[in-house]
């Protein structure tokens, strides 16, 4: 069996899950690591070979799909129209406000060169997408409702990480259980961004950094923060690794309404996850296969979890699919 050859960009959490995801497939294999650290210093938990990103253009012919590990913040909208012009890509870009606009802008760059660069895959941008987009189709008349945590986001925590004078950073993402309890009630509120969650901000500053800015730049972060009630908690690092070492997440997408003979429906995808980064990661593998299937087909540009039809992303084959899932 040929195996699908894969390549990893950036070895924080994201990137070890990707490998043990791969570990996990059989049509999967890593080829290497690409990291902007020093390749000596990085230990991977599997056996792989670790390169400097100033070696990519090496690989142009040896990696099937390359999967982008950095951060949403800065490292992907940097990156991924770059790396999509040497591989197809796969990346959790996740700021949902510029999606449109990273969108255009991988797309241009992909199809200059004829890859296929999927964006935004995870659960949220992702799983949780599809369902939104499922149970609003299904059900017409009705209100969808998105939740997430209680968890610790990545990519906020990233985010945090970014402020000059943080050493480092959890940020955990609380649903107001009041508010869950009434939409499955069948209630169907109208709610703000500000009455669904709170976020729990534990911050290990600098020494000497002036904490009262730090607070403050957090809390005015657009597209993390402004929008919710933040709580930021300074710490030391010692606290940060004794209480706050998993990465814990999950969620919920409900939909609620009713027919137009007035019967009622709810419907509910919920996850919880022992580790964020590693379920993220197991998904990333599944669309790198979707996404190496459809460059087989000669598809080229961006694509979302909207433009993969679930058959691409199963290791099982067509018929498979029919005779076990369907």
């Amino acid at each position: 069996m040929q195996k699908i050859r894969l390549g990893i960009l950036g070895y924080g959490n994201l990137g070890r899950g990707v490998q043990y995801a791969a570990a996990q497939n059989a049509d999967m294999e890593v080829v290497a690591v690409f990291t902007r650290r020093d390749p000596s210093a990085v230990k991977t938990v599997l056996p792989v070979k670790v390169e400097s990103t100033a070696r990519l253009k090496e690989y142009a012919d040896k990696i099937d799909v390359m999967i982008l590990c950095g951060g949403s913040a800065t490292d992907l909208p940097e990156q991924s129209a770059e790396t999509v012009k040497l591989f197809n890509t796969v990346d959790s870009f996740d700021t949902h406000a510029k999606i449109p606009a990273y969108f255009d802008a991988l797309d241009a760059a992909a199809k200059q060169t004829g890859h296929v660069g999927a964006m935004s895959i995870g659960w949220d941008p992702g799983l949780f997408s599809l369902a939104r987009i499922y149970f609003g189709a299904s059900l017409a008349e009705g209100s969808t409702y998105t939740f997430w945590g209680k968890g610790v986001s990545q990519g906020h925590s990233d985010a945090i990480r970014r402020v000059a004078g943080v050493k480092d950073a959890r940020q955990y993402t609380v649903p107001v259980e009041s508010v869950l309890e009434r939409v499955r009630s069948g209630e169907n509120p109208e709610l703000s961004t500000r009455e669904k969650h709170t976020r729990e901000c534990y911050v290990v500053a600098e020494e000497g950094a002036d904490l009262a800015r730090i607070e403050k730049e957090i809390k005015e972060m657009p597209n993390y923060f402004a929008d919710y009630d933040t709580t930021v908690h300074f710490i030391s690092q010692e606290e940060l690794n004794r209480d706050h070492s998993g990465i814990p997440h999950g969620g919920f997408v409900l939909r609620s309404g009713k027919s137009a003979a007035d019967s009622k429906f709810l419907m509910e995808f919920s996850l919880k996850l022992d580790s964020n980064p590693e379920f993220t990661s197991s998904v990333l593998v599944a669309y790198a296969r979707a996404v190496y299937r459809l460059a087989k087909e000669g598809k080229t540009g961006a694509v979302t979890v909207f433009d993969v039809a679930p058959k691409y992303l199963s290791p099982l084959s067509e018929s498979e699919q029919r005779k076990q899932l369907l």
